[in-house]
């Protein structure tokens, strides 16, 4: 059982012995991030564009795809690829080599430029040529192959890659060793690759004991047949040779896709798409085909790079273009199929925290872990941080602008006059809740034991807002910026006008950056990498996130500690969906309200039906209140707050929040708390008075208020 007891604020006893003050000091600089040779040196090299960052730091669904479909294909300009992803959930991740800089995410235009200027082709062992070259001489354009696609999108931190036909072992590759890179790639790099199986032209049995040897996982979606299938031959959909593994669709594809990550394997993983049927060119046709076409590559001396060229150019001559219309067709089959893998494992990832890449994936700050990167601003999370820290504050950060009225020489009114210009001294600071609590537990802490988890938007505002966290030595890994894509993605702001007293007049607030996105991902890897002791939540968040926050908390033992804001926001903690636990197993620990939060917190409660619960009624019934409670409320806190019903909205918010500290302005803090049993308050008599009531065995142990 549990005994709880009210404090006055007139008469607050010392809790233990208090720490040292600490003065806020002048501090260098600290960013209280991780910082890595690596990872410098690769954000300097790697661009990922805004839209892939964002997709890839908060979970979205995102499809790799090679440029050198464009740049050295055949199939034209009109595949609508990047199109098709979107169509199906996902945003397409296009990769290349533009002006020598490696890139993820090129736009249509940049693709363009590409193919009308003349690029190379790069697979792993052309990248540090090109990309090196352009540092001392000219700027070169490539192509990325799937192994050089497989590099730069693993470096980006994708998982799904969508593409046409698979390299392979060559018809005598035993012999010339004619093997593709995208064989060897597959056995170093985690990647999920969907494609048509391999050129039917290659030598798929050894094909597949290659990619075997080097650890490669091979599967062929079923699409609804029973038993062994046939690993498909790109045009046909049948080979002769049976599949390593069957999967049956996209759900068990993600997962296997996931159970590899978290097993952390580094080899890569291919999913065979047979060709659409109604697009497939039957298999002893094509086979006759290839053997044609194989055969004058022989005689002619077509081999090494020269050889898959010739061999479909003349499988095309000789299907009269069939062979093309098929590609095209599988191809956008594939890149559909990846798009609706990348779904299905978003929504595992969404229900697995834990399985985050941060341990093997290599994340690119500046273009975007949080957003496009400004030139000389601090960015938030070069790398995010996994070092536990004391207090993670999640909550609002804000550009605050505080108007003081001046008013005319000699002007005795006090307060501007409304509907006109009023002179006045303006002052810009940096404010919002979550920034005020993080700062000050900040200068009270250790060297980067405190963390800030919040949003500002790609704006002057929030240029101003990191660049005075930077200054003050506040880390910000998990500040999110968030781009123009997103709508209202302004900086929050809060403007207040004074009376010449500096006393509110008027206050306005733009806080919707906080309550209209939601990132429950993102905010669950911070805390599971942050590990804090206690996480502080402010209530801007939108009342839906708040169960997201809260069982983040749980996963990893912190305590939870609610400011509640306003009195309207206060209310979001008692939603429906919020789960609350109850003492002693409660999902919060302390909140702060003051007297207005108070009861709307109540109230909120109250209508929610929170207030009528089983587990309720036990704690409340286990403080052993029974009738003259209220002459005991008199005499704790005195009649004026009792009579405003103060003591008891706290004492019925206890079960939920077994500290409650209620600021009442001018009248100080009333603080109500459960003490548990074995409490030493329960036994000083110097705390007696302060003992509302006691429930239990003894006298001390049990529950009251």
């Amino acid at each position: 059982m549990a005994t709880s007891r009210l404090l006055s604020s007139r008469a607050l006893p010392s809790l233990g012995p208090k720490p040292p003050l600490r003065l806020p000091q002048t501090r260098p600089p600290h960013r209280g991030r991780y910082h890595s040779t690596k990872h410098d040196t690769l954000r300097s090299l790697l661009k990922v564009s805004p839209e892939v960052a964002d997709a890839v730091a908060t979970n979205k669904p995102v499809v790799a795809l090679e440029s050198t479909i464009y740049t050295h294909g055949a199939l034209g300009d009109d595949l609508l690829l990047e199109d098709i992803v979107r169509r199906h959930g996902a945003v397409p991740a296009v990769c290349g080599i533009l002006d020598g800089v490696p890139s993820v995410g090129l736009g249509v235009s940049e693709v363009a430029r590409m193919v009308s200027e003349g690029a190379r082709k790069a697979s792993r062992r052309d990248l540090a040529y090109v990309v090196g070259t352009g540092r001392t001489g000219p700027k070169l354009h490539a192509g990325t192959t799937i192994a050089g696609t497989m590099v730069l999108a693993r470096l980006a931190g994708i998982r799904v890659f969508g593409t046409g036909g698979l390299g392979g072992v060559h018809q005598g590759g035993h012999n010339s060793l004619d093997i593709s890179a995208d064989l060897t790639e597959l056995g170093r790099t985690r990647m999920a690759v969907v494609s048509a199986g391999c050129k039917g032209f290659l030598d798929i049995p050894r094909t597949l004991e290659f990619l075997e040897t080097h650890g490669a996982m091979v599967s062929t979606f079923a699409d609804g047949r029973k038993g062994d299938v046939d690993f498909p031959a790109f045009w046909a959909r049948e080979s002769g040779t049976k599949s390593p593994f069957v999967v049956q669709d996209e759900s068990q594809a993600a997962a296997i896709i996931l159970a590899q990550e978290q097993l952390g394997i580094e080899s890569g993983m291919l999913f065979a798409n047979p060709i659409p049927e109604e697009h497939a060119i039957p298999r002893a046709e094509m086979e006759e085909v290839i053997r044609v076409a194989v055969r004058e590559a022989d005689e002619k001396g077509f081999t090494g790079s020269r050889n898959t060229p010739y061999v479909l150019t003349r499988i095309r001559q000789l299907t009269k273009e069939r062979s093309v219309t098929s590609n095209k067709y599988l191809v956008q089959a594939n890149v559909a199929r990846a798009a609706k893998v990348a779904v299905e494992l978003s929504k595992l990832l969404d229900g697995s925290p834990a399985s985050s890449d941060s341990s093997h994936t290599i994340q690119i700050p500046s273009q975007s872990t949080f957003v496009p990167e400004m030139k000389n601003e601090p960015v938030a999370a070069e790398k995010q941080p996994t070092h536990p820290v004391d207090v993670l504050v999640a909550g609002s950060v804000a550009l605050d602008l505080a108007c003081d009225y001046s008013g005319p020489h000699g002007q005795t009114a006090v307060s501007p006059a409304l509907h006109t210009s009023n002179p006045a001294s303006i002052t810009q600071t940096v404010g919002g809740v979550g920034h005020n609590v993080a700062l000050a537990a900040h200068y009270l802490s250790e060297e980067g034991r405190v963390r800030l988890c919040s949003l500002v938007g790609d704006d002057i505002a929030g240029s101003t807002i990191l660049t005075s966290l930077a200054a003050s030595g506040l880390d910000t890994s998990y500040i999110r910026r968030l781009g123009h894509e997103y709508p209202s993605t302004r900086t929050a702001q809060y403007v207040s006008v004074n009376d010449t007293h500096k006393s509110l007049v008027l206050a306005m607030a733009d806080m919707a950056i906080f309550s209209q996105h939601s990132f429950p991902t993102f905010w669950a890897s911070a805390v599971a990498a942050s590990a804090p002791k206690w996480l502080v939540l402010d209530a801007n968040w939108a009342a839906a996130d708040m169960p997201a926050w809260l069982r983040a908390a749980r996963q990893c033992g912190a305590r939870v500690a609610y400011e509640p804001v306003s009195m309207e926001k206060a209310k979001r903690l008692f939603n429906r969906e919020s789960q609350l636990g109850v003492w002693p197993k409660q999902s919060v620990d302390v909140a702060t309200p003051n007297q207005g939060e108070l009861g709307a917190m109540y109230e909120a409660a109250r209508e929610g039906g929170f207030l009528e619960a089983g587990a309720w009624w036990e704690v409340v019934d286990g403080f052993g209140i029974h009738g003259g409670a209220r002459e005991r409320f008199v005499q704790v806190v005195g009649r004026g707050l009792a009579d405003e019903g103060v003591a008891v909205q706290a004492m019925q918010l206890l079960p939920y929040v077994p500290t409650v500290c209620a600021k009442l302005g001018a009248r100080g803090v009333l603080v109500a708390m459960v003490l548990g049993e074995g409490d030493w308050r329960l036994r000083d008599p110097e705390q007696a008075r302060w003992i509302v009531a006691r429930g239990g065995v003894g006298g001390e142990s049990g529950g009251c208020i």
